[in-house]
């Protein structure tokens, strides 16, 4: 819940009034109160608060940007933290619930803060297996598709048309709210293996009930009963995928949101975000990558020759870890397993030289898009639908984070630094 600001919009925030103001500050760039406790931290130790351009007092209508929000505290969540390097859902590690839960056990644990009861997640299970099956409204139209289309583009035309079937769509009512939650969770798995198969000229495989929703996907998509071990990896991955603090797409929906439209409007500027390449859309390029290498042999000659040319090698780097990506170990060592089982580990043993090439040389270690491409492959997943599987797990963060907008919510509504020309005037046509 967002505190009450001790300052306002246009006063002076001062580090002594800032250490007089035991609730919260103002944030300047986006005029919303945070907790003090919300503080980014400035040196890795001391907190420091964010501090309202001088001008303000002299009454100069000038304000600091700071490009792309990056360090900016947006938000007050109770849902995902990343401090220190360090990624919780609800205050647990990822990698405890990496090691430990499934996806479902995760999606209950952001939208209702605690993990399940065994009847708790059975009475989910009994939801996800209700609305699973998508309208046939929906299916007919994603037929439809030109064969061509981006996957992405073909979830967020279909999620958007989802509210076309919800009777409860507009209503927002926090327990219609979470029924959508569910429902979404649902059935964004049964479109895309929908699409999938639809565009390969075969009919779409209903979903089965009373089973998981990494081996209901897997199922959906092949017609075929997974292996165990493909679905135990697709679990962990959508696990490590849920939630992310306020990621690109999550700001995105919670943008949307705060203006009062609906969980299906959100959800869709989400996936509009989220089909971006510097952010879902990097795990697919990293795939391209490694296609483009061809074998191991080749690997050192392609990173060095684009090293030396300053192009961008995905799926290294993240904004908020300095020190790393907290889930890319655990996909690493999905990515070995899986190529063991397979009796294929050139993807793994390619991936790896790059690692080891990339950090050596940049510094840079690998986020959860690069090895999650292997993972991916290994399992026969299309590459296009890397992204789409994604957002299967995404959706609960998505909406845990939309629901907890809807419980406190105020316009989102920053301000922006003004850099065109000033005292212009008016020329009448014909003087131009």
């Amino acid at each position: 819940m967002l505190l009450e600001p001790m300052v306002r919009c246009g006063e002076i925030i001062s580090e002594k009034n800032i250490n007089d103001a035991d609730k919260a500050f103002l944030c300047p760039y986006l005029f919303t109160s945070v907790p003090k406790s919300f503080m980014i931290k400035g040196d890795g130790t001391k907190r420091i608060p964010f501090i309202v351009n001088e001008s303000h007092v002299k009454g100069e209508r000038t304000m600091t940007a700071t490009k792309g929000l990056e360090g900016i505290v947006a938000a007050a969540s109770s849902i995902s933290s990343i401090i220190d390097g360090v990624l919780t859902y609800r205050g647990i590690d990822i990698d405890d619930l990496a090691e430990n839960a499934t996806f479902e056990e995760v999606a209950y644990l952001l939208w209702y803060g605690k993990l399940p009861t065994r009847s708790e997640l059975d009475g989910l299970q009994k939801q996800l297996d209700e609305f699973a099956a998508v309208p046939q409204g929906v299916i007919d139209q994603i037929k439809l598709y030109p064969k061509d289309t981006n996957s992405m583009a073909a979830l967020r035309t279909a999620v958007s048309s989802l509210a076309l079937y919800d009777a409860s769509a507009n209503d927002m009512s926090p327990e219609a709210n979470q029924v959508k939650a569910i429902k979404l969770q649902a059935q964004l798995p049964t479109i895309i293996a929908a699409f999938a198969r639809i565009r390969q000229g075969l009919e779409p495989v209903a979903p089965k009930q009373g089973v998981s929703i990494a081996y209901n996907f897997l199922y959906m998509l092949t017609g075929k009963e997974p292996a165990e071990v493909a679905i135990k990896a697709l679990d962990q991955a959508l696990v490590l995928h849920a939630d992310h603090e306020l990621n690109a797409s999550t700001f995105a929906a919670r943008v949307t949101v705060a203006t009062l439209s609906d969980i299906y409007s959100g959800v869709t500027s989400a996936i509009g975000a989220l089909k971006g390449p510097l952010h879902g859309g990097a795990n697919e390029a990293v795939m391209v990558m490694l296609e483009e290498i061809g074998s191991a042999a080749n690997v050192e000659s392609f990173i060095n020759n684009a090293l030396a040319n300053k192009y961008k090698i995905m799926g290294f780097g993240h904004r908020v870890y300095k020190n790393g990506d907290p889930r890319a170990k655990h996909l690493q060592k999905m990515s070995r397993e899986l190529g063991k089982l397979t009796g294929n580990m050139e993807l793994y043993e390619m991936s790896v030289k790059i690692e080891e090439l990339v950090t050596g040389q940049k510094g840079l270690k690998p986020n959860v898009d690069f090895y999650s491409a292997s993972v991916y492959t290994t399992l026969e997943i299309p590459r296009d639908l890397f992204t789409p599987i994604f957002a299967i797990s995404r959706v609960s963060g998505w909406s845990a984070h939309i629901l907890e907008q809807y419980q406190d919510n105020r316009l989102i509504r920053p301000r922006a630094d003004y850099v065109g020309p000033v005292n212009a005037k008016y020329i009448p046509i014909e003087q131009r």
